[in-house]
């Protein structure tokens, strides 16, 4: 559903997330972005700074490494996005609303880094993550988009 939306047709560059067993799967996307030419990333947890970093990925084969969490990140050999801009900006989380509210696991990495980010950020959730409100915080990043296996959906402002 993602590849035809217009947001992912017009990105040049992508931050994508390695999925979870429970989180919707985008990992298939990778490859595609990759072979359409485009400028693909991923967040690389730093545990000095205890943030995350995007970083870009070439070749997810000889890139990728198990990260601090269990979860596959960037490894050393892949250059920072010093810039922060990216086009699209896939997100992870635990609940979702459908003003822009995310759930994440709670220790604000993730929000850090999409504020150090400039791109349309897009939730991306099964849909039974979909809940009726999210309490939201001054720290706490909007989404602009959510995709769900079944939808594409613009947030309300």
């Amino acid at each position: 559903m993602l590849a035809a939306q217009a947001v992912w047709q017009t990105a040049q560059s992508v931050l994508f997330f390695a999925p979870l067993p429970e989180e919707l799967d985008i990992w298939p996307l990778l490859a595609e972005a990759l072979a359409a030419g485009k400028q693909a990333a991923l967040p690389r947890f730093v545990a000095a700074t205890r943030s995350y970093e995007a970083c870009r990925i070439l070749d997810p084969e000889k890139d990728l490494q198990v990260g601090h969490f269990g979860i596959r990140e960037p490894g050393t050999r892949c250059a920072r996005i010093t810039s922060g801009k990216l086009d699209l900006i896939l997100v992870p989380g635990v609940a979702f609303d459908l003003r822009g509210g995310r759930l994440g696991r709670g220790k604000g990495y993730y929000d850090r880094l999409l504020g150090e980010l400039h791109g349309t950020t897009c939730g991306v959730a099964f849909e039974e993550q979909i809940v009726g409100e999210i309490p939201i915080e001054p720290h706490d990043a909007r989404l602009k988009l959510l995709l769900t296996q079944t939808r594409w959906i613009q947030v309300k402002d």
